[in-house]
């Protein structure tokens, strides 16, 4: 199907993610399976502007298309039976994968995976959050070091049968103040890597030609210029950010 006929094709909703904080649907555009969020269904946050959500999720696959890594399935604006909303291809993620998990403290792999924190669980015993040790899920934590993400959980990270990890619920990205609270905080103090240093290059230059005049569709001007910052901030210090500030360093639930 077209892009066109993405935009222009009847949307069918087919089921509803009950879950989701904010009003989610299934649908479908022909035989193309979708997510569809209305910014009608949006809830009110203290932080972020009220009916922006959409736009940020669309503002985050600008940027994951500029950086060419995959890690945001296709996102798009358009109008559906509940008015405008987000749209996002449906991804059919491997039940046999996980690229992050809870596990008991005596059996955090001994390779191939990073430990981020250690607690308890509802039954008092102590437990570990794990994320796998790998390129595909390093390059979605430098994509949610760039959109300053406020809510990387567990379950946003979609463990596809190909190796790939796909990103989702991008609503709460790119607020001018930092924001970072993510699952993802394994390799901190960790050099990037040629390959992520060129992907950041790619975004700050994109700011200056498309994907500038795009994203000034979808964020304010402080907006944009913070993204601009955090572009050159991360290449200056060529390494994987500590915490900083006064908020949580993980998003609440973690899953």
């Amino acid at each position: 199907m077209s892009s066109t006929d993405l935009v222009t094709a009847e949307l069918t909703l087919t089921g509803r993610i009950r879950t989701a904080s904010n009003a989610t649907f299934l649908g479908t555009i022909g035989e193309v399976a979708v997510v569809y969020k209305p910014i009608a269904g949006e809830s009110p946050l203290w932080d972020f502007p009220d009916g922006t959500l959409a736009h940020r999720e669309v503002a985050a696959y600008l940027v994951s298309q500029t950086l060419g890594w995959g890690v945001v399935p296709q996102t798009w604006l358009r109008d559906g039976p509940l008015g405008e909303g987000m749209v996002q291809r449906w991804q059919e993620q491997d039940p046999e994968q996980s690229g992050v998990d809870l596990v008991a403290t005596d059996q955090v792999p001994e390779a191939g995976w990073k430990q981020v924190l250690e607690g308890q669980d509802q039954d008092g015993r102590m437990v570990a959050l794990i994320h796998e040790d790998t390129p595909a899920l390093r390059r979605m934590a430098v994509f949610d070091l760039v959109v300053n993400n406020a809510d990387r959980k567990g379950d946003h990270i979609l463990a596809m049968t190909d190796g790939n990890r796909h990103g989702v619920d991008h609503g709460l990205t790119f607020h001018r103040d930092h924001k970072l609270r993510t699952v993802l905080w394994g390799w901190l103090g960790n050099a990037l890597t040629d390959e992520e240093c060129d992907g950041i290059d790619r975004v700050s230059e994109g700011l200056h030609g498309d994907l500038g005049r795009d994203l000034a569709e979808l964020l304010s001007v402080e907006e944009i210029a913070a993204l601009a910052a955090r572009c050159a901030e991360l290449r200056l210090a060529g390494q994987f950010p500590a915490p900083a500030g006064g908020m949580p360093a993980v998003p609440w639930p973690l899953f």
